[in-house]
């Protein structure tokens, strides 16, 4: 029973760092800009947020930094593919080609080194006290509980506020939108922009919060996953909590087999939450459309069409 509850804490402490990442992206894409970018964002975010608090020992400045890079990095996007009218994909994948080498080329003086300082667990008076359960989701660090309420808070600016509709009005019928009041341009430029500081704090989690230590490509291909979540999810918030965690903790199910005496090939262990994620995606082009998908996803705006 100890191991299942140490494998389940894990998973939720993994599927955290997924879980930043998809809730940025759904903010992206609800708003009808396809960001591919996820990987490179991911990986400036956990460094920058790594320098920052291995030289200044400050978890609040390291994420704050972190946040910023993200956001700038959406910001890129969003010039690219809003003002510019690039195409969404190529400018995603040249965001993740520049976030990969950016990050390798200044992270090298950091690998190796690990941090002094970091986030330490908080116990929830009371609830942690709940047989099982308190010990799996309430002795985690503030990012973690964070991002309980996050997805929370995001489904309700969705569908509760003038804002949220305003975004997913951007996302599917944009010149109606616009017609009606609405400023596309700028709310997809805000929405950009917002998903990538979650993004960029997804990827300081990583290297702060969770491994405490810079790697090139720490990542791992997350970004990519964080991508087919956003399907798996609906993109619903609230749905982003279950594809995160079971990722978490298909993660660290491969991980820990090995304990419980189950002969497995270590690498396929590892491989075991990608290859669930490729054969969910089979599902889905098999099953064939999802309801909440953005209609105009991908799709460039013109102002000048209205006339």
């Amino acid at each position: 029973m100890t191991d299942i509850i140490t494998i389940l804490y894990a998973a939720i402490a993994s599927g955290t760092i997924i879980l930043y990442a998809t809730i940025g992206e759904i903010i992206t894409e609800r708003s009808g800009i396809l960001n591919l970018g996820v990987e490179g964002i991911m990986l400036m975010g956990a460094f920058f947020g790594f320098y920052l608090a291995y030289s200044t020992e400050s978890l609040l400045l390291a994420i704050i930094g972190a946040a910023v890079i993200g956001g700038l990095m959406g910001l890129i996007h969003a010039f690219m593919t809003i003002t510019l009218q690039a195409n969404q994909v190529v400018s995603g994948l040249a965001l993740t080609m520049f976030g990969t080498g950016a990050s390798a080329f200044f992270g090298v003086s950091m690998v190796g080194k690990t941090l002094k300082t970091s986030f330490e667990a908080i116990p929830i008076p009371l609830l942690n006290k709940i047989p099982v359960l308190g010990e799996i989701l309430f002795d985690h660090n503030i990012l973690v509980y964070f991002a309980f309420v996050l997805p929370v808070i995001v489904w309700f600016v969705f569908n509760r506020t003038k804002w949220g509709l305003a975004l997913r009005s951007s996302g599917e019928e944009p010149l109606s939108s616009e017609i009606m009041g609405i400023k596309v341009i700028k709310i997809r430029y805000i929405a950009t922009i917002v998903g990538g500081v979650f993004i960029g704090i997804s990827g300081a989690y990583l290297s702060v919060a969770y491994s405490k230590l810079w790697v090139e490509g720490m990542t791992a291909g997350k970004g990519w996953i964080t991508i087919a979540l956003v399907i798996f999810a609906n993109w619903n918030p609230l749905i982003a909590y279950g594809g995160a965690y079971l990722f978490g903790g298909l993660t660290q199910l491969g991980l820990n087999l090995q304990k419980f005496n189950i002969p497995f090939p270590i690498i396929l262990l590892k491989s075991t939450p990608y290859v669930f994620t490729l054969l969910f995606l089979l599902f889905i082009s098999i099953k064939g459309k999802r309801s909440n998908l953005p209609k105009a996803l991908g799709e460039s705006y013109f102002r000048e069409s209205r006339g």
